[in-house]
């Protein structure tokens, strides 16, 4: 353990990747975060307070030049030395009030990269758990109950079958966007390159979806995307329902990956203390090295 404030203080900067539980807000856990770094930084021994030159005694008779701390710079004057407005931290991905699941943090200059990823637009991947039967006035399980229905005629297949079907839209609406026919040299040139994104960022893509568990009427999706928002994956479950002549609405919604960070790299709240937290963002940064997301003209390699 690291017993020198002034040198943790210049040891964190970077990223830093923790759990969100649902119904916290971002803000909330970002405010929460900075409480916890900042106290624990001032319970390290910090530097201590600045000296100034005294000149004491009679100036017609004998002078005592000496050496003193300067109590207006003490703790207990000015305050701690580390305060929460001088710790700036922003986050790259935002998630809704009901996802829980991965959130990235930038920290220092950390807030740069965190920005970086942002703007790259990476794919996240969620798994998202709805409930057949019934539909919801909000398409979320904290809704009011405003359609009952029957969906014992659903079978895994007619699930699979129509996921399917969903994909293959949104890669074709994906080509159609770029003007490029999808049976063409160029569509095929488009899709060696890597994955292809939307120009507009408020257009949600699905680059695959697919039911990894159906135990009627309970059933979860995993789903990879890009531009997506709590709202649209929750009426995305709505119109599964609506699509497989039955309803659904949305019990949960988890934030499994985002970029190349996942659950196993997230840390969660009750570990956040400083031994922890510069352990995680040394091994984000290392993630961010071999990724070369720190490379600017690397960016396709962000997905």
């Amino acid at each position: 353990m690291v017993l020198d404030a002034p040198v943790v203080w210049n040891t964190l900067k970077g990223i830093l990747c923790v759990y969100k539980p649902a119904e916290v807000s971002v803000k909330r856990l970002r405010t929460a975060l900075i409480h916890k770094i900042c106290q624990g930084m001032n319970e390290l021994p910090g530097r201590p307070p600045t000296e100034y030159v005294a000149i004491e005694g009679n100036p017609q008779k004998k002078l005592t030049i000496s050496v003193k701390p300067n109590l207006a710079d003490h703790p207990l004057v000015v305050g701690p030395r580390y305060q929460e407005p001088d710790l700036p931290v922003s986050w790259s991905n935002y998630l809704g009030w009901n996802t829980s699941g991965v959130l990235i943090f930038g920290i220092r200059s950390g807030t740069k990269q965190a920005k970086y990823i942002r703007e790259n637009r990476p794919t996240r991947a969620y798994t998202i758990k709805g409930v057949l039967g019934q539909a919801t006035d909000n398409c979320f399980k904290t809704g009011k109950v405003v359609e009952r229905s029957t969906w014992k005629h659903v079978r895994r297949e007619n699930m699979d079958m129509f996921l399917s079907a969903m994909q293959a839209s949104h890669q074709k609406k994906m080509f159609e966007m770029c003007g490029v026919d999808m049976q063409s040299q160029t569509a095929y040139e488009l899709a060696v390159q890597g994955l292809i994104r939307p120009v507009n960022s408020k257009i949600p893509i699905i680059y695959g979806i697919k039911c990894v568990k159906f135990e009627g009427p309970q059933f979860t999706l995993e789903i990879q995307c890009i531009n997506e928002y709590e709202t649209y994956l929750m009426h995305l479950v709505h119109e599964i329902g609506v699509r497989l002549h039955s309803t659904a609405h949305c019990t949960g919604i988890q934030c499994i990956r985002h970029s190349r960070f996942t659950l196993e790299h997230a840390l969660l709240i009750k570990h956040w203390d400083l031994d922890y937290i510069l352990e995680n963002m040394e091994m984000c940064n290392m993630i961010l090295e071999e990724s070369g997301a720190n490379k600017p003209q690397q960016s396709a390699k962000l997905v």
